[in-house]
Order: structure tokens, then sequence, then C-alpha cells
């Protein structure tokens, strides 16, 4: 099933005979065609007006606490790389409430060849995070599967069931109901295998309309126990946890680009 879900997704992508090298996949949201254009599991797909740019943009919107009632999450699967940049528009509502809490919402996240292509984000071999959180941008990693392996977790000791390393903007960036340009990129860390240990050099770095406001360059991302992990699949799937909601709100994603060099906002 994981080869056949990344040939589809590579034939779209080589359709398009305008895609830089460095591009892995990009998408408009025009239209809600998403799967011949190597987008998956999805149930419903919400195409609405008043895009950043272009016909149309992917909505998502809860109409209370326990509904979720717009798009659903969708994946990509693209060529596996040890480095990964993305860069989306993003345009929260008029009167967007946060959580209050240190966790959710959650938006965007990139799997890695460890798991399957329907793993599900957070317990797993390793979950990188793109999302807004009470205003500041979060880029974040988890890797709760590695709990019992032979080197054990690489971000953080459990706490209640999670771990996590959070990297943050130092500002609030999210204040109003405008688009603005995300961008991040994330580079696995190298590994000793000689003396059986990964070295501190992974990479995590964001961007907010063009301006850079997260830099780290010397992250730990994997262990030598993953000697062969390669990031490989998109997951977008904006999620409240129970109770979270502070109001029925809404948010809008467009012109998304994955690949492994800094493409930019659009001019």
């Amino acid at each position: 099933m994981f080869t056949i879900c990344l040939a589809i997704a590579m034939s779209c992508q080589k359709k398009s005979e305008n895609v830089p090298e460095n591009v892995l996949f990009s998408e408009n949201f025009d239209d809600t065609d998403l799967t011949k254009r190597g987008w998956y599991d999805e149930t419903r797909i919400h195409i609405v007006g008043d895009a950043q740019s272009g016909e149309g943009c992917i909505e998502y919107e809860w109409d209370n606490e326990l509904n979720g009632c717009g798009s659903s999450s969708i994946r990509h699967l693209f060529e596996p790389t040890g480095e990964v940049y993305i860069r989306f528009y993003l345009k929260l509502s008029k009167g967007w409430g946060w959580t209050g809490r240190n966790y959710h919402p959650h938006l965007t996240h990139f799997l890695t060849t460890e798991n399957s292509e329907y793993h599900g984000p957070a317990a797993s071999h390793l979950t990188l995070y793109i999302e807004p959180v009470n205003g500041k941008l979060r880029l974040g990693a988890t890797d709760i599967q590695n709990k019992d392996m032979p080197h054990g977790l690489t971000q953080g000791e459990l706490r209640g069931g999670y771990n996590g390393k959070l990297y943050d903007s130092k500002e609030v960036l999210f204040n109003d109901d405008k688009w603005h340009c995300i961008e991040a990129y994330f580079k696995l860390n190298t590994l000793d295998i000689e003396n059986d240990r990964p070295n501190p050099d992974g990479i995590i770095r964001g961007w907010f309309d063009g301006e850079h406001v997260i830099e780290h360059t010397d992250v730990i991302l994997r262990s030598t126990d993953f000697p062969e992990m390669k990031i490989n699949q998109f997951l977008m799937a904006p999620y409240f946890g129970p109770g979270l909601l502070p109001h029925a709100q809404k948010l809008w994603i467009d012109e998304l680009v994955v690949g492994t060099n800094r493409i930019g906002p659009l001019h």
C-alpha cells in the first residue's frame, strides 16, 4: 500500500512541468480534486473562495466543542528526505480564541518512514509539528513510540503519557484575521554509528511573513535506533482536544509547498 500511494503521489507531482526540482509537492486548494493530486485518507474536503491566491482555499470549521464540521484531516506522501521545508498561508477567523493551555490546537505535521502511511501523530517514532499555540508560532517534535526502544526517547520524558520538545517564537504573531505566510524547516540530525550515539546537529527553523522567528541548530530528532529514518509524509489535521475549543470558529489554509529548500512567501 505504501508503494502504491507513493507512486500515485509522485506521478501526480511529475505532471506539473513548472514545479522546481527542490519541490516535493505543492497544493493551491483551488478545487476538491485533491486525491487526483496524491492526497489520501480524507473523508470530506471543503474548498471556499476568499483565498490568499487563486480560486480557493481549504476551510476547517468547528461549530461547537464536539464537532469539527469543515474539512477532515488529509495526508500526502512524498519522496523520503532527511530535510524538509514547508510553506503555507494561514488565516484565522475573526475573534479566534486560544485554549489557554500549552498544547492545542494542532495543525500540520510530518511523519517518517519508520511509521506506516496511515499512522497517527504523536504516538509515533517521530512526529514534527507546525502550528499556532496561544498566538505564537510553534515547531515541535514527539516520539512517544520510542519509549521501549534500546536508546529510548529523544524528545523528553513521558509526562501523563505524552512527551515533546517545543520551539516557540518569542513574540505573539497571530493576533488578527488576515492571511499570514508560515514557513518551517526541519533537518534530521546525523548519527555517530561507530560510537552508537546521535550528533546534536539537527536543525529547526521558522518564519512568519518572511521574518525569521525560530532558530535551533543543535537539535536531536532521532537516535541510532533509526539509522535509515527519513521524513516522507505530510499530515494536515487541525484539531482541538475535547473541551478545549473556546467557541465556534474557522481557519483557512492556502498555497502550500513542501520541498527541500526554502521557497519563501509569494510576491
